[in-house]
Parts: C-alpha cells; structure tokens; sequence
C-alpha cells in the first residue's frame, strides 16, 4: 500500500498558482491568433508611399497585388484595392472560490482513493463579447505609361 501525506498548504498554495498562470487575457489571445506575415494596408501607409508618378511595378512592390484590375474609357488600368477586417473579441471572468473538477485526497494514513473536490460547483462566469468591422477601399488609376496619375481612398469602422 502507498501512504502520501500532502502538506495541506502547500498543495493549496500549488494550485492558486497553476489557476493564475492559466488565465490568459483577450489581449494574449488576440495577439496568437494575428496574423503578423505581411504589413496591413492602411490609410496612413498609401499617403506615405504612394505617389503621382510611381511605376506600377512599385504599387505592386508597397502594397501587393490589387484585388480589382480594369481599365477606363481610354484603355488606361485602374487597380482597386478593397480590404475588409472584422475584429472580434472575447471576454470572461470567472468568480467564486476553487478550482473547477479538481479531484484531491488527502489521507493521514489511509491509502489514497480519489476524494472530494475543492468548489466543484461554487464558479460562476461572466463575459463580454464586442465585435468590430474596418474597411478600405483603394484606387489607383495610372497613366497610359503605366505610372500612377491619380489615387483616391475611402476608409471606415464601425
């Protein structure tokens, strides 16, 4: 037969311990599940970069392939980059002592047969979910030269 004798503190001590690490917040959870690849197209980055006069081949090297390519009544391109994020993220607490399902025995001498858990049922959660959708719209119209001659932009979020 085998005896263990749990130092009751200790093994308490243990387990807040344990309980704290696995709580991630939405911030940690937001930034696993980013895709941080490629540089996001913003309003900011084409004011920046792109300018009257650039090479197509340029567009293309700053912000990627258009996902819209036509021409206007005089045969000239026109590239449209039309980008939509949706965001969402998730919030929870959780109240109450214990820790959920935790199975512990304890035994002054008597061999070890699974017992009772610590707040099983005492937890109660709590959350908060909030989503949010950005958009822009890109469009750059180049010259028969193939070099950017006008560019115009729409942005928002709601």
């Amino acid at each position: 037969m085998l005896k263990i004798v749990f130092n009751v503190s200790t093994v308490i001590s243990s387990l807040i311990l344990l309980n704290a690490c696995s709580n991630t917040s939405a911030k940690q959870h937001l930034e696993n599940v980013r895709d941080g690849s490629e540089e996001r197209i913003t309003v900011g980055k084409v004011q920046r970069t792109i300018r009257i006069g650039m090479t197509n081949a340029d567009v293309v090297e700053t912000l990627g392939s258009p996902n819209i390519v036509s021409t206007d009544e005089q045969r000239r391109e026109v590239w449209v980059y039309d980008k939509i994020s949706t965001e969402t993220v998730y919030s929870t607490s959780a109240t109450g002592g214990g820790i959920s399902a935790l199975m512990l025995g304890f035994s002054t001498g008597a061999p070890i047969a699974g017992g009772g858990g610590i707040g099983a049922n005492s937890r109660k959660s709590t959350g908060a979910q909030a989503t949010s959708q950005r958009t822009l719209t890109i469009i750059i119209k180049f010259n028969k030269q193939g070099a950017v001659r006008d560019i115009a932009y729409h942005s928002s979020q709601f």
